[in-house]
């Protein structure tokens, strides 16, 4: 099977403020853009930021509503983590391991 990319479409209330935290804050490859979204590359995967018309309010918690990476090597979430604070990102909560040694998946195919 080829590569299968993983899409997530998010709102926002700001496009140009989005495509600098993950264009320049997280790295992200900005694809292509209007007005009212932006479409940018994270780690291989496409994720889309649209312009919500709704009043976005936060949620209380990152539950149930979040995404984020899984890495398999701990150098490449250190060097993000780097990049992050280099930027001086604004972390929701502090940065961390989860589930460290735990594997991914468990098998779904049975």
């Amino acid at each position: 099977m080829n590569q299968v990319l993983f899409h997530l479409a998010f709102p926002a209330n700001n496009i140009t403020k989005t495509k600098e935290f993950y264009s320049n804050g997280l790295g992200c490859k900005v694809g292509r853009e209007s007005r009212n979204s932006v479409i940018l590359n994270l780690y291989g995967n496409q994720i889309v930021a649209h312009i919500a018309k709704e009043t976005l309010e936060p949620q209380k918690g990152i539950y149930p509503r979040h995404f984020g990476l899984v890495f398999s090597l701990e150098s490449d979430w250190e060097a993000l983590l780097e990049r992050a604070q280099k930027n001086k990102l604004k972390f929701y909560q502090q940065p961390k391991r989860r589930f460290t040694n735990s594997p991914l998946t468990r098998d779904l195919q049975n």
